[in-house]
């Protein structure tokens, strides 16, 4: 039988299972009277670094690189990305932000050399303004994948947007506010949440190495935080709930993983509250699979999230989870069955969620299980790549 894969190609170009003179099952190479007919789909991304944005784009190219599609990318120089992608090719494209004036003359040139299927416009910082226009104007089918959740101007989103045939949001939060706040139509709008490399991330004996790497007492109680230094991820909030947590649990250690231009600025709060034994900042850790797998609990206390990939990450790695349910993380923990969940700002919720999961460690070990089995079922990056190949097909078609 056909792959899901093969039958939306032989769909999409209108072919019929007697013309079909090859197939190379799993793939997306057909070959039909000598032609081959190949999906070319170039991934605009303008991040730099491997957070949670530009990951999903790596794994989007790694699931649909494993099915045959050939993957173009277009990031700026010097991207992390770049080092790590399966693209086909990687194109590096000067790209200044919101003011660069002369990103859409570039990016037509590079759309009209190397003639890609699809454009996939990944990132916002000017990416999603230009991309879909760039693409009209060379006459390339574009797709655009939001990824936050916070309010835009309804008049300018609209016009941003009005040129991709597809917008895909990664979460109910963020459809809610483009079909509810924008007013977009329901019928460009697909959602696909992100997804996690549940083989990179999953349970495994970690502990030592966790509290080698960190110097840490071997009877820690060691809560990590993986999320970028920046005010929307609610650092300041978990760190006013330590002293209180630690006067009830004084073997806790706090490890926050990320790097950001709150670096400074956090350090002077934890100094202010006497926390400076107790919590690290350990900035960026490309072994963060490694080690996450060691920690007995994560907290993710943002105000604002578009989904929440670190949180996914823990999840898959079977570390129970208390998370804030802003944005798009109502749609990855189920209060009591996942994890737990407080309100975001809720400063007393979050230290009596963290404490109830200090207090039993039975509970944790059930919430890190389930976790587990839910990201390997709803979030894997088959599932998530499949459902693009499906968007990609819907895009071609309408657009033929």
């Amino acid at each position: 039988m056909l792959s899901f894969q093969a039958q939306v190609l032989l769909h999409h170009w209108g072919v019929r299972f007697g013309q079909l003179s090859s197939w190379c099952d799993g793939g997306v190479a057909i070959v039909i009277a000598g032609n081959i007919l190949r999906m070319r789909i170039m991934h605009l991304e303008s991040g730099r670094h491997r957070y949670g944005g530009a990951e999903q784009v790596r794994y989007l190219i790694q699931g649909l690189a494993a099915v045959g599609i050939e993957n173009l990318l277009v990031c700026p120089p010097k991207s992390e990305i770049a080092a790590a992608t399966r693209a086909t090719e990687v194109v590096e494209l000067p790209m200044a932000g919101d003011l660069d004036v002369f990103l859409p003359r570039r990016l037509r040139t590079v759309l009209e050399r190397h003639a890609p299927t699809i454009l996939h416009v990944h990132s916002r910082r000017g990416a999603d303004t230009v991309g879909g226009w760039s693409a009209r104007a060379v006459g390339v089918p574009a797709v655009l994948t939001r990824r936050v959740d916070n309010r835009e101007l309804a008049a300018w989103a609209r016009l941003k947007y009005r040129p991709y045939q597809a917008v895909v949001v990664i979460s109910s939060a963020i459809e809610k506010e483009l079909l509810g706040h924008v007013g977009l139509e329901s019928s460009r709008v697909f959602t696909v949440p992100s997804a996690i490399d549940s083989q990179r991330f999953r349970p495994a004996p970690a502990r030592e190495r966790l509290i080698e790497t960190f110097c840490l007492p071997a009877r820690a109680i060691v809560i990590g935080v993986v999320a970028q230094l920046i005010p929307r991820k609610g650092h300041a909030l978990f760190f006013e709930c330590l002293p209180e947590i630690l006067s009830r649990y004084p073997d806790v250690h706090l490890l926050c993983f990320g790097r950001g231009p709150l670096k400074k600025s956090l350090l002077r709060r934890l100094a202010h509250l006497n926390l400076a034994t107790r919590v690290k900042l350990v900035g960026f850790r490309a072994d963060l699979p490694d080690l996450l797998p060691g920690l007995d609990l994560v907290v993710h206390p943002a105000e604002r999230e578009g989904l929440g990939v670190a949180v996914l990450e823990a999840m898959s790695s079977g570390v129970p989870v208390v998370s804030s349910t802003a944005g798009g993380l109502i749609d990855l923990i189920e209060d009591g069955l996942h994890g737990l969940t407080f309100e975001p700002d809720d400063r007393q919720g979050l230290s009596a969620a963290v404490a109830r999961m200090l207090s039993d460690p039975e509970l944790r070990a059930r919430f890190g299980g389930a976790g587990r089995m839910r990201a390997e079922a709803e979030f894997s990056v088959e599932r998530m790549s499949q459902r693009y190949l499906e968007i990609y097909d819907w895009v071609l078609r309408a657009a033929s």
